[in-house]
């Protein structure tokens, strides 16, 4: 049905890794949780940032849109690709098309939710790297309307790529995003606004979601928040805020390629002394998200053989088949073979060398699209490397110089994690948290898939 009132326009925070236990720490946000309503948010399996927000903008599971999680194996290439960023990926009605059909010309400004590109919203921000035919990487951002981009940047400086991941990340990320989410709010006014804050991600992973660093972190995402929030409501707009995972104590990684190549199951080949992934070659390979990993197994007589490796691997508490991955949303063609979750306080490691000598070069460096699966290392600068720090500053001068430049400070030892996601929470208060500056709106436990039909009716149009 065709609504003729106007939409009532709408504010959709997704606050990474945002608790129960966390808004203790954040005044602003607290105070919008007393004043309307929270709840509970569940979560999907793997419960990481792209499967996440799939869920939240279709409504469906990963068996129905297919991010199932933030990358996977692409069969029909024969290469582990993450973080991809075409909409394309991400099948079935999103929240736009549904809202549209309710309200025709109804607006959308998507500011670094992921797979924004090619999304049909009428206003995207996402970070874009300039890739140089050298090899250089500098920072900047996508953006449409084209034009966008040079009015963020004449505004907000460049986008903050290095603060954005790595072992740079930090708050002045969030910052731009936030900024730029307020500039948009107030030069377009779209009906609905998607803003991704990464802040809490970083911290709360390298110390612990109970350090007193990670706590700060939340008070400086709070001040960062406070004046997003109240231009949002001095315009009218409904203010929601959400989280994709909240993220617990680890101190277990688990080698789980290591132990699939000790095995037989996985291969690799050697160029310059360095060792690359063959998975094409590889009878079993598992491409390790957090704490959830996706096995992907060549033939169907070593099921058996990859599923007695893994159960017999500490720190996996529990493999998922055919049967499994349905019961949890899960079956579908992307999906591995078999799906590992890790124990309460262990994660998966993507490495797969056996001696550190022949890593190869990228893995000393951030380097999230080569990487054959996620590396929370990337957070941290080498400790081991007395002048790592003299020679990040060396490598930055070259890079303003216009040389080019191997920024390889990244640890090969991935003891310092301390914060991990991806399980479903065992404890609801460790899990993700709704919001909403409407009081009654929510309450109890909201379900991921009842996010998008929950905005359709704040927004007028459900």
């Amino acid at each position: 049905m065709t609504s003729h009132r106007p939409p009532r326009p709408l504010l959709v925070l997704d606050v990474a890794a945002l608790t129960p236990r966390l808004l203790d720490c954040m005044p602003r946000l607290a105070t919008l949780a007393r004043s309307g309503s929270w709840a509970h948010l569940g979560t999907v399996l793997p419960a990481v940032t792209c499967a996440a927000q799939s869920t939240f903008l279709t409504g469906t599971l990963p068996a129905e849109h297919g991010a199932v999680g933030n990358g996977w194996y692409f069969r029909e290439l024969g290469e582990v690709l993450l973080w991809r960023q075409h909409n394309g990926l991400v099948r079935g009605d999103k929240l736009w098309d549904a809202a549209r059909r309710a309200h025709p010309g109804y607006t959308v400004a998507n500011v670094c939710w992921w797979y924004a590109m090619g999304a049909e919203t009428d206003i995207a921000v996402t970070p874009r790297p300039v890739y140089r035919a050298d090899g250089r990487k500098e920072p900047d951002c996508y953006t449409r309307p084209p034009r966008l981009h040079d009015e963020l940047t004449r505004a907000l400086g460049t986008f903050p790529l290095f603060r954005f991941w790595g072992p740079g990340a930090g708050i002045d990320s969030s910052r731009w995003i936030a900024e730029a989410t307020r500039h948009i709010m107030r030069s377009s006014a779209p009906d609905l606004v998607l803003s991704y804050l990464p802040h809490l991600d970083y911290d709360l992973q390298r110390y612990g979601p109970d350090d007193p660093r990670s706590q700060r972190a939340a008070a400086e995402l709070d001040s960062v928040i406070t004046p997003l929030v109240d231009d949002a409501e001095a315009e009218g707009r409904t203010v929601v805020v959400l989280s994709e995972y909240g993220i617990t104590r680890v101190s277990r990684p688990v080698d789980i390629n290591r132990a699939l190549r000790r095995a037989g199951l996985l291969e690799v080949h050697t160029q310059e002394g360095m060792e690359y992934l063959d998975p094409a070659a590889s009878r079993a390979f598992a491409v390790a998200d957090h704490q959830v990993a996706h096995v992907y197994v060549r033939r169907p007589e070593d099921l058996e053989a990859a599923r007695g490796v893994l159960l017999a691997l500490d720190g996996v508490e529990r493999l998922l088949d055919d049967g499994g991955k349905k019961d949890h949303g899960l079956d579908h063609p992307r999906s591995g073979d078999l799906v590992a979750v890790a124990e309460p306080g262990a994660w998966f490691t993507y490495y797969y060398w056996l001696d550190d000598a022949a890593a190869p070069d990228f893995a000393r460096t951030v380097e999230i699209h080569r990487k054959p699966g996620y590396d929370p290392a990337e957070l941290f600068l080498d400790p081991l490397d007395p002048w790592v720090r003299a020679r990040a500053m060396w490598v930055l001068a070259r890079k303003k110089l216009g040389m080019r430049y191997r920024m390889a400070v990244v640890p090969l030892d991935p003891s310092p994690v301390r914060g991990s996601h991806g399980r479903l929470p065992e404890d609801p208060d460790d899990g993700p948290v709704i919001v909403c500056s409407a009081s009654g709106a929510v309450c109890g436990q909201v379900e991921a898939t009842d996010v998008k039909p929950l905005l359709l009716r704040l927004a007028g149009l459900g």
